[in-house]
Order: C-alpha cells, then structure tokens, then sequence
C-alpha cells in the first residue's frame, strides 16, 4: 500500500446514450497503474499537481461497443476496505457541479469542498430492455374537457320573453322588473307590438368589487327581457294575431312563463275564471301544436331528399327528427323534458329551436296579501303539475301589485315596508334565475380604472372569453391569470391572493367559472403587409 503521493490515472466507462436529447456522464477512479490495457497509446492522465486526485466527465465511450473485461480488471485495487464517500452540496459560486481548485492535502476538492481520496467507483450495470425517451409526448387535439353542447341559439345576446294569456299582469310585471313604462291597461291585448328592455342582474360580488376598487366606470351584466302579447287557445292556427304572437315568442330564447292566482273582479279574464292550472295547459299546449306543426314539415321535406332521393348525408338528421316526432307529437310532451339527447340530436334540435326546447320559469302572480302571508290555495296544485310534466323547472311566487308599490318607494320607504311586513321583493330572485335560464354567467374585470361583468355562455374556454372584451386578445391570447372571487374577498387584495399561491395561470382549454376575476395575456396579431 503507498503510503506517500501516489498518482491517480484515469480510466474511462461506457457511456449510455439515452436519448437523443440526453447522454449519462460517467467517471470512474482508478489505482496506480490501472490504465485499461486495451488502449493503444499512453494512458491519459488527469491534470493538476501530483497526487491530486481528479474527477473526469466523459460524454461519450472511448471503448470498443460490447467489450468485456477480465476478472483481473474487474477485481477492486488491494489494500484495506475504505468506507463509502460521503455526499458534498454545490457550493457557492459553482456551475453545472463544476469541479473548483484543486486541494493542496492529498484529497480532491470539489468545488471548493475537500474530499478524501476513495476507492474507485464502479458503473451500475446497465440497464436491460428499451432506453425510455426525453421527449415530451405530443400534444393531443382538444386537451381538456369538452363541455357538453347546450339545446339553444348560440350566443351570449339572448333574450327571455314574458308569455302567458291576456290580463294576467305580464305588462305591469315588465315595467317594474325594467323600470319601463309600457302600457299596461285592462284589457286584452293591450299589448302588440313586444317590448323589449334589459335589466341588470343584481350581484353582491359585482358591489363588493366596485366598493373595492372604487371605479368611474361600472358595468354589470345584463338580462334582455320582452314583452309579448297574450297567447289564446287556438295561437297556432292564427287565432287572435297567434302567429305573429309566436314569432315573438320564437325570437326569444328563453321563456318566463307567468299566470294569474289572484282574484279581482276588476280585471277580467279571457277564460271567464281564475285557474292557473288550466292556464299552463293552454299555453304548453299552443306551443307544442305549434311544433307539431313545424316538426310535420321538416319531415316532409327531408323525406323527399334523404329517403325517396337518396340523400345519405340528410339520413341522419331525418332519423332524428323522426325521433323528435315521437317524443313530440305521439307522447305529447315537450322537447326539454327529454334529458338525454345526445351531442347529434341536439345539433339538430339546436337547427330547428322548436318553441317547446326552450327553458322556462313558472312565475305565479299573487296578490299582495297571498304573497305577504305566504298562502295561496293554487301554488300546491301548480307545483303538482309543473313537477310532473316538467320536472326540475322552477316555480317562482310574486306579487305585481307590491312590486308596483315597492317601485314608488324612495330606498328608506321600501326598506321599512319590507321589515315591518316581513317579506322581500321577488325580482332580484326572478332576474338570476331568468339569466341562468339561458345558460349565461360572466367573469369579471376589476381595477381601479373599471369593473366591469362579461357575459358568456357557459362551458367557455378562456381564450373564447377574451374574445369578449376584444377579438385581438382570442387570436393572440398567451394565458389567462385567474383568481377566485371567494379568494379574493378572504385574501382582501391581490398580493394575499399571490401570496396564498391561489393564484392560476390558465391555458387555452381552460373553462371560464362563474365569478373568475381574471386577467388576460396576449400578443397584438401582425397585419398582414400591404403589397
């Protein structure tokens, strides 16, 4: 065993390539005189004073492909057993592991860390099977989840119509639901002509954002409500201006459904008697004979090109329609009470927008006594009904006549009103519920300049939703930075939200939340150059 300076000659290992992108760094330490013999030439030697120990990275193998070394070879240099070497940390001012000067005690220094001389390290031995690759795995076409297709017009400019027989308060309930002033008198027919308004859609988070931020400019989101004249039995064949009446109605998208459980013998009704009931029959009825109508001569024509014709590209959407013919017309009930269509059939259902596929809202117009005490012999039987041929469908209570009064009411007036009679006005409960109808939320953008809530459809991908605010910020959209409502509010600013690591950088196919408070990033689109 030497006991003075001894020199360290370097022997190389086989380097496994594993990858294109990657190859494995190897080094082996080697005895005096343990050079490999099967070298031609002298044996390489590591730089640095003598008796230095050094550390040699190869990137790549000098030996021969598949050579196998002698037991003698193989054998670890004599000499007593030496313990493992211990592990040192990148010191400071280091790169890449980089080796630092060299140690004037006999040990190798590794970036400026003294290290005992050891026993040579030996190569693990190689693994067997195919070499994994570093590439990344290409990306696959729609990453993300796909949001289900949703049975209406697309858009976000939608409206809800106001539809029910003549002189049941659809007029009154416009004007204070709006704060309009259209005609509203007793008598059928009072209306003709739809009116049409937008209403704000209250929202707390929408308040506390502007009372944060304190803005000039306030924008929130909007609900697009019509007024449309009175519907009598017998609309679908033109009976009382029928067909112009359901062309409002085939305008909107969505549908409050309202009728009257209030009695006064001042106000008359078309039917002779009060029974909402009956009402809702008429209506759901005129509405479906009136797809009926329009199923028949879809199928017609497609019968002709996609049957006798042999048109096979229509075949599939007058399979469809025959099913919807079913449904519709042999079963008698309404296209949205069938819940399990799939993405082709609504693709069809979203071509024709048959008047029974929209959503609707039961509203119940009460007088002010029922709706204080809570009491009304027809709300059981409507809910009854309403359950059994459109399950899930909401059945909202109000009273247009304290909504009138409400509506000359100054904010402290209103407010007494309310606490000393212990209710609370129906139209901010209506208005949400009319929105959400239509299968819109909205995300905001808040600052100190603006807070503004943008509408969009819901299962709208980010990109999709910066195209909103402006078309350039969809063609180079780079990220969204989103944040939660919720977070936002518990946080109390911005930097707490960061801080909490609550915070996201969204992509492309991430769905935009109800309430996201977000911030885009994009690149301006290069116009094309003028020639």
């Amino acid at each position: 065993m030497a006991t003075g300076r001894s020199t360290v000659k370097p022997r190389t290992c086989r380097a496994l390539r594993a990858s294109p992108c990657q190859f494995l760094l190897r080094a082996c330490w080697a005895g005096p005189g343990r050079a490999s013999p099967s070298r031609a030439g002298p044996p390489r030697r590591a730089a640095g004073p003598q008796g230095t120990g050094r550390l040699l990275w190869f990137r790549g193998s000098t030996e021969r492909p598949g050579r196998s070394r002698s037991p003698a070879e193989a054998a670890p240099p004599p000499g007593p057993p030496r313990s493992a070497p211990p592990t040192f940390p990148l010191a400071a001012g280091t790169a890449n592991g980089r080796r630092g000067p060299a140690c004037s005690a006999g040990g190798s220094c590794w970036a400026g860390v003294s290290r005992p001389r050891v026993r040579p390290l030996r190569s693990p031995p190689l693994p067997s099977g195919p070499v994994p690759s570093c590439e990344m795995p290409p990306k696959k076409a729609g990453d993300g989840v796909k949001a289900h297709p949703i049975i209406g017009r697309f858009g976000t400019s939608l409206k809800i119509g106001i539809v029910g027989l003549p002189n049941v308060g659809k007029s009154t309930f416009f004007n204070v639901l709006t704060k309009s002033q259209a005609a509203a008198e007793n008598f059928p027919f009072c209306t003709i002509d739809p009116n049409e308004s937008r209403v704000p859609v209250p929202d707390d988070r929408f308040d506390f954002l502007c009372q944060y931020h304190k803005p000039p400019s306030k924008i929130p989101a909007f609900l697009n409500v019509v007024d449309i004249a009175g519907l009598v039995k017998g609309a679908h064949t033109g009976q009382g201006l029928g067909n112009a009446f359901l062309s409002h109605i085939n305008a909107c998208d969505g549908i409050f459904h309202l009728m009257r459980a209030f009695e006064d013998d001042d106000i008359t009704h078309v039917e002779g008697s009060v029974d909402p009931v009956r009402d809702i029959e008429i209506i759901h009825e005129e509405l479906r004979l009136k797809d009926e109508e329009l199923i028949m001569q879809s199928i017609d024509k497609l019968e002709k090109v996609a049957v006798r014709g042999g048109d096979k590209k229509l075949k599939p959407e007058y399979d469809v329609m025959c099913k919807i013919k079913t449904w519709v017309i042999d079963e008698k009930k309404a296209v949205r009470f069938y819940h399990d269509w799939n993405d082709k059939e609504i693709d069809v259902l979203n071509k024709h927008l048959f008047f029974t596929s929209k959503p609707m809202i039961y509203l119940v117009n009460l007088s002010e006594k029922d709706y204080i005490r809570k009491k009304n012999k027809w709300l059981i039987k409507i809910k009854e009904w309403v359950d059994k041929h459109d399950p899930g469908a909401l059945v909202i209570p109000f009273s247009g006549a304290l909504e009138l009064k409400l509506q000359d009411m100054s904010a402290e007036e209103k407010q007494k009103y309310l606490e000393e009679n212990m209710t609370q006005s129906a139209l901010a409960k209506i208005i949400k519920a009319g929105y959400a109808a239509l299968q819109l939320e909205y995300f905001f953008t808040a600052g100190p300049d603006e807070v503004r809530a943008w509408t969009i459809r819901k299962g709208t991908k980010a990109p999709q939703a910066a195209g909103k605010i402006h078309t350039d910020f969809e063609k180079g959209f780079i990220m969204a930075e989103v944040m939660k409502y919720e977070d936002f509010k518990e946080g109390g600013s911005e930097a707490a939200v960061k801080a909490a690591g609550k915070y996201r950088q969204q992509g492309r196919n991430y769905i935009v939340e109800d309430g996201d408070i977000i911030f885009f990033k994009f690149n301006t689109p290069q116009q094309p150059k003028k020639k």
